[in-house]
């Protein structure tokens, strides 16, 4: 009996000293050149992630904005944030009936100032642990594109060229040549002969 106590003593204080995921986290998004456009918030609510934050400098008209399945933004192109995040294998498309990817959002419509406000909560995705969650070691990406998405077409909504990105990590500090949101240098070290 005092063994069981002891045990679940032990198991208590561990629980506690855990480090709790966050309820809130903000992400920095950047543009080709490695501009800041301005940050978004991730919030985690009863229903889903509300999404909330104001961007400037991207060109008006209507964008695709996606949730990518790798935490890492390299410029120019950010081919490096992966495919749409996808973990439930369903085909993309906020209008698609076999849809959409946990990653698909709504179109961004930006302004002729070129800002936008973003205030929208994502139903299929999650801050906490599971199969949903966009907050990882390894990461996601929030990445706009330079059109706007279709919400039908396969892959990708037909949304071309991806425009601006924001890593979405937890424990991991990547290389500043893999991620333009790290604006520390890379180390470089001479070469002895």
């Amino acid at each position: 009996m005092l063994k069981k106590l002891l045990i679940a003593f032990i198991i208590l204080i561990m629980g506690g000293c855990a480090n709790p995921l966050p309820k809130k986290i903000e992400v920095n998004v950047k543009n080709i050149d490695g501009d800041s456009l301005g940050k978004v918030t991730f919030e985690q609510k009863a229903d889903g992630v509300k999404l909330a934050g104001k961007l400037e400098g991207l060109p008006t008209g209507v964008h695709g904005m996606h949730i990518h399945d790798k935490g890492v933004c390299k410029a120019p192109d950010f081919l490096s944030a992966g495919e749409h995040f996808n973990p439930d294998e369903k085909e993309h498309g906020l209008l698609h009936p076999k849809g959409p990817h946990a990653g698909d959002l709504p179109n961004l419509i930006v302004d002729s100032a070129g800002k936008v406000k973003i205030d929208y909560v994502a139903k299929n995705i999650t801050l906490e642990e599971g199969l949903n969650s966009i907050y990882t070691r390894e990461g996601t990406s929030l990445v706009i594109h330079e059109d706007a998405d279709d919400g039908m077409s396969q892959p990708a909504g037909d949304a071309g060229e991806r425009i601006a990105c924001g890593a979405i990590t937890k424990n991991r500090k990547p290389a500043s040549d893999e991620n333009p949101n790290n604006n520390e240098k890379p180390l470089k070290l001479k070469e002895k002969k």
